[in-house]
Protein backbone atom coordinates (compact mmCIF):
# COMPACT_ATOMS: atom_id res chain seq x y z
CA UNK A 1 0.00 0.00 0.00
CA UNK A 2 1.08 3.71 -0.76
CA UNK A 3 -0.14 7.27 0.90
CA UNK A 4 -1.08 10.18 -0.38
CA UNK A 5 0.35 13.96 0.55
CA UNK A 6 -2.11 16.47 0.17
CA UNK A 7 -1.02 20.33 -0.55
CA UNK A 8 -4.39 22.18 -0.34
CA UNK A 9 -4.19 24.99 -1.05
CA UNK A 10 -1.35 25.85 -3.10
CA UNK A 11 -0.24 28.98 -2.25
CA UNK A 12 1.62 32.52 -3.66
CA UNK A 13 -0.46 32.33 -6.78
CA UNK A 14 -4.09 33.76 -7.67
CA UNK A 15 -6.95 31.64 -6.84
CA UNK A 16 -7.68 28.33 -5.00
CA UNK A 17 -5.69 24.94 -5.86
CA UNK A 18 -4.64 21.68 -4.41
CA UNK A 19 -1.81 18.97 -5.34
CA UNK A 20 -2.02 15.22 -4.33
CA UNK A 21 1.03 13.57 -4.18
CA UNK A 22 0.95 9.71 -4.39
CA UNK A 23 3.67 7.25 -3.11
CA UNK A 24 4.41 3.60 -2.71
CA UNK A 25 5.22 1.31 -0.03
CA UNK A 26 9.30 2.63 -0.86
CA UNK A 27 8.04 6.27 -0.27
CA UNK A 28 8.76 7.31 -3.99
CA UNK A 29 6.44 9.25 -5.98
CA UNK A 30 4.42 7.51 -8.42
CA UNK A 31 1.69 10.15 -9.49
CA UNK A 32 0.91 13.48 -8.41
CA UNK A 33 -1.84 15.71 -10.16
CA UNK A 34 -2.73 19.34 -10.18
CA UNK A 35 -6.38 19.97 -9.09
CA UNK A 36 -8.07 23.29 -9.47
CA UNK A 37 -10.93 22.88 -7.31
CA UNK A 38 -13.14 26.20 -7.72
CA UNK A 39 -16.23 26.40 -10.97
CA UNK A 40 -17.57 30.20 -11.57
CA UNK A 41 -19.17 28.83 -14.85
CA UNK A 42 -19.72 32.10 -16.76
CA UNK A 43 -20.36 30.78 -19.85
CA UNK A 44 -23.75 30.07 -18.90
CA UNK A 45 -24.40 33.02 -17.11
CA UNK A 46 -23.35 35.18 -19.73
CA UNK A 47 -26.33 33.52 -21.74
CA UNK A 48 -29.44 35.67 -22.26
CA UNK A 49 -27.42 38.96 -22.06
CA UNK A 50 -26.86 41.63 -24.72
CA UNK A 51 -23.81 41.40 -26.44
CA UNK A 52 -22.38 44.47 -25.66
CA UNK A 53 -22.32 43.71 -21.93
CA UNK A 54 -19.94 40.81 -22.31
CA UNK A 55 -16.38 43.27 -22.23
CA UNK A 56 -17.57 44.50 -18.93
CA UNK A 57 -18.93 41.17 -17.39
CA UNK A 58 -16.47 39.19 -18.63
CA UNK A 59 -13.71 41.57 -17.23
CA UNK A 60 -15.37 40.26 -13.93
CA UNK A 61 -13.65 36.67 -14.54
CA UNK A 62 -10.30 38.43 -13.08
CA UNK A 63 -9.95 40.76 -10.74
CA UNK A 64 -5.78 40.52 -11.59
CA UNK A 65 -5.85 40.59 -15.23
CA UNK A 66 -9.68 41.93 -15.94
CA UNK A 67 -8.25 44.19 -19.22
CA UNK A 68 -7.11 40.78 -20.66
CA UNK A 69 -10.61 39.67 -20.57
CA UNK A 70 -12.01 43.12 -21.54
CA UNK A 71 -9.04 42.83 -25.21
CA UNK A 72 -10.61 39.30 -26.24
CA UNK A 73 -14.08 40.18 -25.59
CA UNK A 74 -14.40 43.24 -27.17
CA UNK A 75 -12.74 41.76 -30.47
CA UNK A 76 -15.15 39.15 -29.97
CA UNK A 77 -17.70 41.78 -30.11
CA UNK A 78 -15.96 43.39 -32.92
CA UNK A 79 -16.44 40.43 -34.90
CA UNK A 80 -19.98 40.59 -34.82
CA UNK A 81 -20.06 43.64 -35.73
CA UNK A 82 -18.63 43.19 -39.17
CA UNK A 83 -16.60 46.38 -38.80
CA UNK A 84 -13.04 47.91 -39.26
CA UNK A 85 -12.12 49.46 -35.54
CA UNK A 86 -10.24 52.88 -35.69
CA UNK A 87 -6.44 52.78 -35.88
CA UNK A 88 -6.21 54.77 -33.13
CA UNK A 89 -8.63 52.95 -31.00
CA UNK A 90 -6.73 50.06 -31.60
CA UNK A 91 -3.23 50.88 -30.44
CA UNK A 92 -4.83 52.66 -27.54
CA UNK A 93 -5.98 48.96 -26.87
CA UNK A 94 -2.71 48.09 -27.30
CA UNK A 95 -1.26 50.05 -24.78
CA UNK A 96 -3.82 49.62 -21.72
CA UNK A 97 -2.80 45.58 -23.07
CA UNK A 98 0.68 46.16 -22.34
CA UNK A 99 0.39 47.99 -19.05
CA UNK A 100 -1.35 44.95 -17.86
CA UNK A 101 0.51 42.92 -18.91
CA UNK A 102 3.49 44.48 -17.79
CA UNK A 103 1.61 44.92 -13.98
CA UNK A 104 0.73 41.24 -14.11
CA UNK A 105 4.77 40.18 -14.91
CA UNK A 106 5.75 42.32 -11.93
CA UNK A 107 3.13 40.80 -9.82
CA UNK A 108 4.45 37.71 -10.36
CA UNK A 109 7.74 38.14 -10.68
CA UNK A 110 8.47 40.21 -7.37
CA UNK A 111 5.51 39.72 -5.43
CA UNK A 112 5.00 35.95 -5.61
CA UNK A 113 8.25 34.52 -6.86
CA UNK A 114 11.21 36.52 -5.99
CA UNK A 115 10.97 35.33 -1.99
CA UNK A 116 12.29 32.05 -3.48
CA UNK A 117 15.35 33.45 -5.01
CA UNK A 118 15.97 35.96 -2.56
CA UNK A 119 15.53 33.91 0.61
CA UNK A 120 15.83 30.69 -1.02
CA UNK A 121 13.36 27.52 -1.38
CA UNK A 122 14.11 26.04 2.27
CA UNK A 123 13.99 29.32 4.07
CA UNK A 124 11.42 29.94 6.86
CA UNK A 125 7.89 30.32 5.24
CA UNK A 126 6.72 32.60 7.91
CA UNK A 127 9.39 34.94 5.97
CA UNK A 128 9.51 33.84 2.00
CA UNK A 129 6.86 36.60 1.20
CA UNK A 130 7.26 40.10 -0.34
CA UNK A 131 7.87 41.47 3.45
CA UNK A 132 10.86 39.18 3.78
CA UNK A 133 12.18 40.23 0.43
CA UNK A 134 11.43 43.87 1.57
CA UNK A 135 13.52 43.37 4.65
CA UNK A 136 16.39 41.52 2.58
CA UNK A 137 16.63 43.22 -0.67
CA UNK A 138 14.59 46.55 -0.07
CA UNK A 139 15.88 47.35 -3.62
CA UNK A 140 14.35 44.76 -5.38
CA UNK A 141 11.11 44.76 -3.66
CA UNK A 142 10.96 49.16 -4.30
CA UNK A 143 11.72 48.04 -8.16
CA UNK A 144 8.43 45.13 -7.99
CA UNK A 145 6.41 47.76 -6.45
CA UNK A 146 7.05 50.34 -8.55
CA UNK A 147 7.05 48.32 -11.76
CA UNK A 148 3.12 47.30 -11.30
CA UNK A 149 2.51 50.64 -9.93
CA UNK A 150 3.94 51.73 -13.47
CA UNK A 151 1.00 49.47 -14.90
CA UNK A 152 -1.77 49.97 -13.10
CA UNK A 153 -1.15 53.53 -13.43
CA UNK A 154 -1.64 53.69 -17.03
CA UNK A 155 -4.22 51.52 -16.59
CA UNK A 156 -5.81 54.09 -14.61
CA UNK A 157 -5.21 57.33 -16.91
CA UNK A 158 -6.55 55.01 -19.60
CA UNK A 159 -9.52 53.58 -18.47
CA UNK A 160 -10.53 55.29 -15.51
CA UNK A 161 -9.90 52.99 -12.81
CA UNK A 162 -7.24 50.14 -12.33
CA UNK A 163 -9.44 47.22 -12.01
CA UNK A 164 -12.51 46.79 -14.31
CA UNK A 165 -12.19 49.69 -16.39
CA UNK A 166 -14.57 49.99 -18.81
CA UNK A 167 -13.00 52.22 -21.55
CA UNK A 168 -13.04 49.51 -24.23
CA UNK A 169 -16.44 48.74 -25.93
CA UNK A 170 -17.72 46.83 -29.08
CA UNK A 171 -16.31 49.12 -31.90
CA UNK A 172 -13.01 50.43 -30.29
CA UNK A 173 -12.55 52.66 -27.08
CA UNK A 174 -15.33 54.84 -25.85
CA UNK A 175 -13.38 58.02 -24.86
CA UNK A 176 -9.63 59.36 -26.95
CA UNK A 177 -6.52 59.81 -25.33
CA UNK A 178 -5.62 63.35 -24.64
CA UNK A 179 -2.37 64.99 -24.86
CA UNK A 180 -2.65 65.63 -20.63
CA UNK A 181 -2.60 61.72 -20.05
CA UNK A 182 -0.24 61.07 -23.15
CA UNK A 183 2.93 63.84 -21.39
CA UNK A 184 2.23 61.97 -18.03
CA UNK A 185 2.18 57.80 -19.48
CA UNK A 186 5.79 59.45 -21.09
CA UNK A 187 7.11 61.07 -18.35
CA UNK A 188 6.65 57.63 -16.83
CA UNK A 189 8.58 55.56 -19.14
CA UNK A 190 12.34 56.52 -18.13
CA UNK A 191 12.21 55.22 -14.49
CA UNK A 192 9.98 52.01 -15.23
CA UNK A 193 12.59 50.77 -18.09
CA UNK A 194 15.80 51.09 -15.84
CA UNK A 195 14.27 49.44 -12.90
CA UNK A 196 13.47 46.73 -15.53
CA UNK A 197 16.23 46.27 -16.80
CA UNK A 198 18.24 46.56 -13.13
CA UNK A 199 15.88 44.04 -12.39
CA UNK A 200 16.80 41.81 -14.96
CA UNK A 201 19.83 41.92 -14.89
CA UNK A 202 19.67 41.12 -11.08
CA UNK A 203 17.93 37.74 -12.43
CA UNK A 204 20.53 37.16 -14.80
CA UNK A 205 23.26 37.00 -12.17
CA UNK A 206 21.49 34.49 -9.80
CA UNK A 207 19.33 32.44 -11.48
CA UNK A 208 22.58 30.09 -12.14
CA UNK A 209 22.46 28.96 -8.46
CA UNK A 210 18.80 27.03 -9.16
CA UNK A 211 20.47 24.80 -11.61
CA UNK A 212 18.52 21.58 -9.46
CA UNK A 213 15.23 23.83 -9.80
CA UNK A 214 16.00 24.69 -13.28
CA UNK A 215 16.70 20.91 -14.40
CA UNK A 216 13.06 20.02 -12.57
CA UNK A 217 10.53 22.43 -12.95
CA UNK A 218 8.58 21.44 -15.78
CA UNK A 219 11.67 20.46 -17.97
CA UNK A 220 10.43 18.53 -20.45
CA UNK A 221 9.81 18.65 -24.70
CA UNK A 222 6.65 20.04 -25.16
CA UNK A 223 4.70 22.25 -28.17
CA UNK A 224 4.81 26.22 -27.19
CA UNK A 225 1.69 28.21 -28.69
CA UNK A 226 1.00 32.37 -29.03
CA UNK A 227 0.20 34.65 -31.51
CA UNK A 228 3.02 36.19 -33.93
CA UNK A 229 2.50 39.16 -36.05
CA UNK A 230 3.39 39.07 -40.12
CA UNK A 231 7.18 39.66 -39.10
CA UNK A 232 6.81 36.49 -36.57
CA UNK A 233 7.27 39.72 -34.09
CA UNK A 234 6.33 39.28 -30.80
CA UNK A 235 2.16 40.29 -30.72
CA UNK A 236 -0.27 40.52 -27.81
CA UNK A 237 -3.38 41.87 -29.61
CA UNK A 238 -3.46 40.74 -32.58
CA UNK A 239 -2.09 38.06 -35.32
CA UNK A 240 -2.24 34.74 -36.12
CA UNK A 241 -1.31 31.48 -34.47
CA UNK A 242 2.38 29.28 -34.51
CA UNK A 243 2.94 26.34 -32.68
CA UNK A 244 6.62 25.21 -32.60
CA UNK A 245 8.13 21.82 -31.45
CA UNK A 246 10.78 21.74 -28.61
CA UNK A 247 13.64 21.66 -31.20
CA UNK A 248 12.32 25.24 -32.13
CA UNK A 249 10.70 23.71 -35.36
CA UNK A 250 7.75 25.22 -36.43
CA UNK A 251 4.64 22.99 -36.97
CA UNK A 252 2.05 25.29 -37.77
CA UNK A 253 2.25 29.12 -38.74
CA UNK A 254 -0.36 31.52 -39.65
CA UNK A 255 -3.17 29.72 -37.85
CA UNK A 256 -6.25 32.04 -38.54
CA UNK A 257 -8.06 32.44 -34.56
CA UNK A 258 -11.73 31.77 -36.44
CA UNK A 259 -10.80 28.39 -37.06
CA UNK A 260 -9.18 27.41 -33.63
CA UNK A 261 -11.62 24.07 -33.43
CA UNK A 262 -9.26 23.00 -36.14
CA UNK A 263 -6.23 23.27 -34.21
CA UNK A 264 -7.57 23.27 -30.83
CA UNK A 265 -9.72 20.17 -28.59
CA UNK A 266 -10.08 20.56 -24.88
CA UNK A 267 -10.20 17.82 -22.61
CA UNK A 268 -12.07 17.14 -19.20
CA UNK A 269 -10.04 15.08 -16.38
CA UNK A 270 -12.68 13.71 -13.29
CA UNK A 271 -10.46 15.83 -10.86
CA UNK A 272 -10.30 19.45 -12.35
CA UNK A 273 -12.60 22.12 -13.02
CA UNK A 274 -9.56 23.14 -15.23
CA UNK A 275 -9.95 22.05 -18.56
CA UNK A 276 -7.12 20.91 -20.54
CA UNK A 277 -6.57 21.75 -23.98
CA UNK A 278 -4.17 19.86 -26.44
CA UNK A 279 -3.19 20.80 -29.85
CA UNK A 280 -5.69 18.74 -32.16
CA UNK A 281 -3.87 17.07 -35.26
CA UNK A 282 -1.45 15.52 -32.18
CA UNK A 283 -4.09 14.33 -30.06
CA UNK A 284 -4.57 13.83 -26.31
CA UNK A 285 -2.47 14.17 -24.46
CA UNK A 286 0.43 14.01 -27.10
CA UNK A 287 -0.68 17.26 -28.30
CA UNK A 288 0.48 18.67 -24.96
CA UNK A 289 1.37 22.81 -25.21
CA UNK A 290 2.33 25.21 -23.45
CA UNK A 291 1.56 29.24 -23.44
CA UNK A 292 2.86 32.52 -21.82
CA UNK A 293 5.63 34.29 -21.09
CA UNK A 294 8.23 31.34 -22.22
CA UNK A 295 6.06 30.29 -24.97
CA UNK A 296 6.11 33.64 -26.39
CA UNK A 297 9.71 34.02 -26.68
CA UNK A 298 10.35 30.54 -28.19
CA UNK A 299 7.87 31.05 -31.02
CA UNK A 300 8.74 34.26 -32.48
CA UNK A 301 11.59 35.19 -34.55
CA UNK A 302 12.00 38.68 -32.65
CA UNK A 303 10.62 41.06 -30.10
CA UNK A 304 10.29 44.45 -31.85
CA UNK A 305 11.91 46.47 -29.55
CA UNK A 306 15.60 47.82 -29.53
CA UNK A 307 16.52 46.33 -26.04
CA UNK A 308 13.87 43.81 -25.65
CA UNK A 309 15.69 42.26 -28.74
CA UNK A 310 18.70 42.55 -27.04
CA UNK A 311 17.82 40.58 -24.33
CA UNK A 312 15.49 37.88 -26.62
CA UNK A 313 18.66 36.98 -27.90
CA UNK A 314 20.35 36.10 -25.16
CA UNK A 315 17.40 34.80 -23.69
CA UNK A 316 17.82 32.11 -26.63
CA UNK A 317 21.31 31.11 -25.87
CA UNK A 318 20.15 29.10 -23.22
CA UNK A 319 19.79 25.89 -24.98
CA UNK A 320 19.23 24.57 -29.00
CA UNK A 321 16.05 25.19 -30.03
CA UNK A 322 13.28 26.09 -27.93
CA UNK A 323 14.01 26.94 -24.10
CA UNK A 324 12.44 24.04 -22.07
CA UNK A 325 12.86 25.06 -18.65
CA UNK A 326 9.34 26.53 -16.97
CA UNK A 327 11.95 28.16 -14.67
CA UNK A 328 12.54 30.50 -17.75
CA UNK A 329 9.10 31.53 -17.15
CA UNK A 330 10.43 34.25 -14.99
CA UNK A 331 13.08 35.04 -17.15
CA UNK A 332 10.68 35.79 -19.86
CA UNK A 333 8.39 37.33 -17.99
CA UNK A 334 11.14 40.48 -17.63
CA UNK A 335 12.33 40.44 -20.98
CA UNK A 336 8.20 40.94 -22.16
CA UNK A 337 8.37 43.33 -18.96
CA UNK A 338 11.14 45.40 -20.88
CA UNK A 339 9.05 45.13 -24.10
CA UNK A 340 5.93 46.11 -22.34
CA UNK A 341 7.62 49.85 -21.84
CA UNK A 342 9.30 50.35 -24.86
CA UNK A 343 5.74 49.55 -26.98
CA UNK A 344 3.96 51.82 -25.20
CA UNK A 345 6.92 54.33 -25.80
CA UNK A 346 6.68 53.45 -29.40
CA UNK A 347 2.65 53.78 -30.00
CA UNK A 348 2.32 56.74 -27.63
CA UNK A 349 4.64 58.80 -30.01
CA UNK A 350 2.55 57.82 -33.30
CA UNK A 351 1.22 60.86 -35.05
CA UNK A 352 -2.44 59.92 -34.77
CA UNK A 353 -2.51 58.61 -31.41
CA UNK A 354 -4.69 61.66 -30.16
CA UNK A 355 -7.40 61.12 -32.77
CA UNK A 356 -10.97 61.50 -31.51
CA UNK A 357 -11.65 58.87 -34.27
CA UNK A 358 -11.58 55.86 -32.04
CA UNK A 359 -15.01 53.95 -32.42
CA UNK A 360 -17.62 52.31 -35.27
CA UNK A 361 -21.19 51.82 -34.69
CA UNK A 362 -22.87 48.97 -36.23
CA UNK A 363 -25.67 47.06 -34.88
CA UNK A 364 -24.66 42.74 -35.27
CA UNK A 365 -24.11 41.81 -38.82
CA UNK A 366 -22.78 38.28 -37.81
CA UNK A 367 -24.50 35.44 -35.77
CA UNK A 368 -21.04 34.74 -33.81
CA UNK A 369 -17.57 36.40 -32.94
CA UNK A 370 -14.39 35.13 -32.17
CA UNK A 371 -11.84 37.34 -30.37
CA UNK A 372 -7.95 35.73 -29.72
CA UNK A 373 -5.51 37.84 -27.77
CA UNK A 374 -2.44 37.32 -25.23
CA UNK A 375 -2.52 37.39 -21.69
CA UNK A 376 -0.40 37.87 -19.16
CA UNK A 377 -0.21 34.17 -18.83
CA UNK A 378 -0.57 32.74 -22.29
CA UNK A 379 -3.19 32.99 -25.23
CA UNK A 380 -7.00 33.60 -24.27
CA UNK A 381 -9.87 33.15 -26.98
CA UNK A 382 -13.75 34.36 -26.60
CA UNK A 383 -16.36 32.99 -28.37
CA UNK A 384 -19.09 34.21 -28.87
CA UNK A 385 -22.82 33.58 -30.59
CA UNK A 386 -26.21 35.67 -30.77
CA UNK A 387 -29.37 35.44 -31.76
CA UNK A 388 -31.02 38.80 -34.42
CA UNK A 389 -31.39 41.13 -31.65
CA UNK A 390 -27.76 40.46 -30.39
CA UNK A 391 -28.46 38.34 -27.48
CA UNK A 392 -25.88 36.05 -25.97
CA UNK A 393 -26.74 32.20 -26.96
CA UNK A 394 -23.71 30.76 -26.26
CA UNK A 395 -20.25 31.13 -24.96
CA UNK A 396 -16.88 29.08 -25.48
CA UNK A 397 -13.66 30.58 -23.78
CA UNK A 398 -10.09 29.07 -23.84
CA UNK A 399 -8.49 30.61 -20.77
CA UNK A 400 -4.74 31.17 -20.74
CA UNK A 401 -4.26 28.76 -17.60
CA UNK A 402 -5.81 26.30 -19.40
CA UNK A 403 -4.10 25.84 -22.29
CA UNK A 404 -1.17 25.16 -19.41
CA UNK A 405 -2.89 22.45 -17.64
CA UNK A 406 -1.49 19.46 -19.45
CA UNK A 407 1.84 20.72 -18.46
CA UNK A 408 1.53 21.96 -14.80
CA UNK A 409 0.51 18.66 -14.12
CA UNK A 410 3.41 17.07 -15.47
CA UNK A 411 5.60 19.58 -14.10
CA UNK A 412 3.97 18.98 -10.77
CA UNK A 413 4.97 15.09 -11.04
CA UNK A 414 8.23 15.84 -12.64
CA UNK A 415 9.48 17.63 -9.72
CA UNK A 416 7.69 15.87 -6.79
CA UNK A 417 9.96 12.64 -8.26
CA UNK A 418 12.78 14.53 -7.84
CA UNK A 419 12.24 16.36 -4.58
CA UNK A 420 9.91 14.54 -2.37
CA UNK A 421 10.79 11.29 -0.21
CA UNK A 422 8.81 9.54 2.23
CA UNK A 423 8.79 9.26 6.17
CA UNK A 424 9.33 12.92 6.28
CA UNK A 425 7.91 15.89 4.53
CA UNK A 426 10.65 18.73 3.98
CA UNK A 427 8.98 22.09 3.72
CA UNK A 428 11.62 23.19 0.98
CA UNK A 429 9.97 19.86 -0.78
CA UNK A 430 6.62 20.82 -0.54
CA UNK A 431 7.72 24.35 -1.51
CA UNK A 432 9.60 23.20 -4.73
CA UNK A 433 6.43 21.53 -6.11
CA UNK A 434 4.16 24.70 -5.63
CA UNK A 435 6.90 26.74 -6.87
CA UNK A 436 6.37 24.91 -10.47
CA UNK A 437 2.73 25.62 -10.52
CA UNK A 438 3.98 29.31 -9.66
CA UNK A 439 6.74 29.69 -12.72
CA UNK A 440 3.12 29.30 -14.86
CA UNK A 441 1.64 31.81 -13.22
CA UNK A 442 -1.51 30.58 -12.97
CA UNK A 443 -5.24 32.81 -12.66
CA UNK A 444 -7.35 30.23 -11.08
CA UNK A 445 -9.67 32.33 -8.49
CA UNK A 446 -11.80 34.29 -11.11
CA UNK A 447 -11.52 37.44 -8.64
CA UNK A 448 -11.99 35.53 -5.40
CA UNK A 449 -8.78 36.23 -3.45
CA UNK A 450 -7.36 35.04 0.06
CA UNK A 451 -6.84 37.82 2.25
CA UNK A 452 -3.58 36.73 4.81
CA UNK A 453 -1.99 33.76 5.13
CA UNK A 454 -3.21 30.70 3.99
CA UNK A 455 -3.85 27.73 5.92
CA UNK A 456 -2.10 24.54 4.94
CA UNK A 457 -1.72 21.02 6.74
CA UNK A 458 0.13 17.80 5.28
CA UNK A 459 -0.34 14.77 6.64
CA UNK A 460 1.98 11.87 5.96
CA UNK A 461 0.35 8.66 6.39
CA UNK A 462 1.57 4.77 6.80
CA UNK A 463 -0.09 1.90 4.46
CA UNK A 464 -1.73 1.40 7.58
CA UNK A 465 -3.17 4.84 7.92
CA UNK A 466 -0.84 5.84 10.89
CA UNK A 467 0.53 9.43 10.69
CA UNK A 468 3.95 9.59 10.51
CA UNK A 469 4.90 12.98 9.74
CA UNK A 470 2.54 16.68 9.48
CA UNK A 471 3.94 19.57 8.53
CA UNK A 472 1.24 22.77 9.15
CA UNK A 473 1.51 26.78 8.36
Amino acid sequence: MGTTITIDPVTRIEGHSKITIQLDAAGQVTDARFHVTQFRGFEKLTEGRMFTEMPSLTARICGICPVSHLIASAKACDDLLAVQIPETAVDLRRILNLAQIAQSHALSFFHLSSADFVLGFDSDPAKRNIFGVAQAAPEIAKDGIALRKFGQQIIEILGGKRIHPTWVVPGGVNAPLTAEKRAQILAMIPDALNRARRSLDWYKGIFGTFDPEIRTFANFPSLFMGLVNDKGELEFYDGKVRIVDAKGKIVADGLDPHNYRDFIAEAVEPDSYLKSPYYKPWGYPDGMFRVGPLARLNIIDRCGTPVADEEWAEFRMLQRGAVLSSFQYHYARLVELIYCIERIEQLLNKPDILSDFVRAHARPNRPEGIGMSEAPRGTLLHHYKVNRNGLIQWVNMVIATGNNNLAMNKGVYQVARQFVRGNKIEEGMLNRVEAVIRTFDPCLSCSTHAVGQMPLEVNLLAPDGTVLHTVKR
